[in-house]
């Protein structure tokens, strides 16, 4: 077996592992948990918007507690402050000097829970530490431990007392997924399972961070043909140019697509990208960047908008 296809045994083993844990807490949702394994291994970060009850917190909790890392949970409320998330200087008098408290931030997984409850000032604090995977105070950055990821829940904007997440926080995300309600049968499971709250608390981590940074770097070796980043590329001109789309598709969106398209290939066991792959993440990563004109009635939505556009770009039929 070669180093590259031992590697990619090896990724498939522990993907499997992390999703298995993961699905003794959520039960029925095998996709959503796939996705937010992706964004983590393709080095981003996952918006999970779905209404109130259908394990949002969960899922993220579920995912925190199957990596042997360091993970901080934030609860978003409207009184939140940005030093509540990235730390404060508190002066010290014994030394005269003041010192640096790290705040929740410096974790390797974030949770945020409810993030669109807190004021745009202070959701505006995170977008530092997803980018650039750093934390600015005082004129002194300081640099956040690898593997790092916000993993964020939100209400539905229409639900009382939230705010609206700006277009450049929500281009900081990799994926936005939704869980939706269990079927039947995942449902009646439920209700005969044990409390998940008391499951959760007794979830062991399955992989270590060592091991997820290497799942991370099988992830960066995945190979991408230039047809395949050409169909990308049409796809992000197709959203700029299209008639009913205010704001198209920016170059970091065809940048996370293939990271995205590179991570979900490596989870299905590949080490090279197809056009299947980066239509099957496309709706995650690409929907919740357009913006779409007023009043426009040819889509209801942004991802019958992206359904559209992966419609009408040729698929690449040569390597």
């Amino acid at each position: 077996m070669t180093g590259t296809a031992e590697a990619t045994t090896t990724f498939s083993t522990l993907f499997d592992s992390i999703a298995n844990n993961i699905a003794t807490i959520v039960q029925g949702k095998r996709e959503a948990i796939e996705f937010a394994l992706i964004g983590l291994l393709s080095e981003g970060h996952v918006l999970i918007e779905d209404v109130p009850g259908v394990g949002k917190t969960s899922l993220a909790k579920a995912l925190a507690a199957s990596v042997d890392c360091s993970w901080k949970r934030v609860q978003f409320t409207p009184d939140l402050l940005p030093t509540d998330l990235v730390g404060v200087s508190i002066y010290e008098r014994s030394t005269e000097q003041f010192r640096f408290q790290r705040g929740p931030l410096f974790a390797n997984i974030v949770l945020a829970d409810e993030i669109n409850r807190a004021s745009p000032k202070t959701q505006s604090a995170l977008l530092e530490a997803m980018e650039e995977r750093q934390v600015s105070v005082d004129g002194t950055s300081h640099q956040l431990s690898p593997p790092f990821m916000v993993i964020a829940t939100q209400n539905p904007v229409e639900q009382e007392g939230t705010y609206r997440l700006p277009e450049s926080q929500l281009d900081r995300f990799l994926l936005r997924i939704a869980i939706g309600y269990p079927g039947r049968t995942a449902e009646i499971a439920i209700l005969d399972g044990e409390n998940s709250g008391d499951l959760l608390r007794e979830l062991q981590p399955v992989v270590t961070a060592a091991e997820v940074l290497n799942m991370i770097a099988t992830v960066r070796t995945v190979y991408l043909a230039s047809a395949l980043k050409s169909y990308m590329v049409d796809i992000a001109e197709a959203s700029r140019r299209h008639s009913a789309i205010e704001l198209g598709l920016s170059p970091r969106a065809t940048l996370q697509l293939a990271a995205a398209t590179r991570g979900f290939a490596a989870a299905q066991g590949r080490d090279y990208g197809t056009p299947d792959d980066v239509k099957a993440v496309a709706t995650a990563v690409l929907a919740h960047r357009l913006v779409l004109k007023a009043g426009s009635n040819a889509r209801s939505t942004s991802e019958d908008a992206v359904r559209e556009l992966l419609a009408d770009v040729p698929v690449p039929v040569a390597r």
